[in-house]
């Protein structure tokens, strides 16, 4: 980096920052650099032409990650939707399987659930209620 031709820390500053930010937004864009020149004559233009610059990059960036978030929106959606579906089809096959399971092949499953898992059904026998658990 030359900051000889730089007198006060501003333009240093300036200097640094521009640097910083062209490649930067250059790495991201995939190597479209725009190359502004500064010097002692026209630093204050410079720096407008800088600030310009860095605001067109930066709005750039801004236009490809809201592009970005909003399609990652729509996948998810999708992937929602999919999830709702098969859980709406497995409550429909649970809600089957318990008509169709016998008194004795659900309190086989009650039995066979670990402790941690809540059991399916509340905790009354089904010899106590002289009816079915389902």
């Amino acid at each position: 980096m030359n900051t000889e031709m730089y007198q006060t820390p501003m333009e240093v500053a300036v200097y640094q920052l521009h640097n910083f930010s062209i490649s930067f937004f250059s790495s991201l864009l995939g190597g479209d650099v725009v190359s502004v020149k500064l010097d002692n004559s026209a630093s204050g233009a410079s720096v407008v032409a800088i600030d310009n610059k860095i605001e067109q990059a930066m709005d750039l960036v801004k236009n490809h990650l809201m592009y970005a978030v909003r399609e990652e929106v729509e996948i998810l959606k999708e992937q929602i939707r999919e999830l709702v579906e098969k859980n709406s089809q497995l409550e429909r096959e649970n809600t089957l399987l318990k008509t169709l399971a016998s008194p004795e092949q659900l309190e086989k499953f009650k039995s066979s659930l670990s402790p941690e898992e809540p059991a399916p059904e509340s905790p009354q026998a089904p010899e106590a209620s002289g009816g079915s658990a389902v």
